[in-house]
């Protein structure tokens, strides 16, 4: 199935919608969590939001990637552990920098 990345910590498969679980990744521009009263409580930074999908799509097209669904977030989304080759994706951005562990 073709795995396409839409932002640092949301991933599609097809129709799905797929965020990794445990991590917080910079927003995008346009994305409305950094609007109005939510940008205060969002990690809004446009660079650095490109950076951690770029690297992603890099990390994700380095190997074989496994998808371990774990339920789904409050929006509906699927909630699971992304890895490539046995490494943990979001475990790939947060020693990066192009992500935070979700508190």
């Amino acid at each position: 199935m073709l795995v396409t990345v839409h932002d640092g910590n949301t991933i599609r498969c097809g129709f799905e919608r797929v965020r990794l679980a445990g991590i917080k990744a910079p927003e995008l521009p346009g994305s409305p969590d950094c609007a109005g009263y939510r940008a205060s409580r969002s990690w809004c930074d446009p660079e650095l939001a490109y950076r951690s999908k770029e690297a992603l799509e890099a990390f994700l097209d380095s190997g074989k990637v496994e998808i371990i669904r774990s339920g789904e977030d409050r929006s509906g989304q699927s909630l699971a552990i992304v890895k490539v080759d046995g490494v943990n994706a979001g475990e790939h951005l947060i020693a990066r920098k192009l992500a935070k562990p979700l508190k």
